[in-house]
């Protein structure tokens, strides 16, 4: 019998371009080891930047939507993810023993200019996740291989 899936929430501001990257990615590199999920405190809509870079990469993410933090509570996870300073100070409190972890992004969508340049932010926020997820990816599935089985 196989395991649960680790679960895993990310949390920012409006779930419009870091959390729903971490999201998208993390579905991609952990595959059915991890059920991962994203919302916001003030969720806005996904950023079309934000679609667009995942797709670069191969994921389709054009089905996704914004989720309101308030969605997931009474919910257990394995992983709370912050993603920006200001989602940790407003993040409500989950139940259940979990591993709550903050990685202060910066905001891709806060960037002015041309295309390109908003482009730009979008990936280096893209390759930011994608660094921080791999070694994450392998020390949760390690973490939940030693974990005592329940009794």
């Amino acid at each position: 019998m196989s395991p649960d899936p680790i679960r895993v929430l990310f949390v920012c501001t409006g779930n419009s371009a870091r959390s729903q990257i971490a999201e998208a990615l993390l579905r991609d590199f952990g595959s059915a080891d991890f059920e991962v999920f994203s919302a916001g405190t003030e969720p806005k809509g996904v950023n079309p930047y934000t679609v667009r870079v995942l797709a670069e990469i191969d994921v389709d993410w054009s089905g996704a939507w914004s989720k309101s933090v308030n969605e997931f509570l009474g919910q257990p996870f394995d992983y709370v993810i912050t993603v920006c300073d200001r989602a940790r100070q407003t993040c409500p409190v989950f139940p259940g023993r979990h591993e709550s972890l903050h990685w202060d992004l910066a905001d891709p969508a806060e960037v002015g200019g041309s295309e390109e340049t908003r482009l730009d932010a979008f990936r280096r926020t893209r390759t930011e996740v994608a660094t921080r997820l791999r070694p994450f990816v392998e020390l949760a599935r390690r973490a939940r291989r030693e974990s005592p089985a329940p009794a």
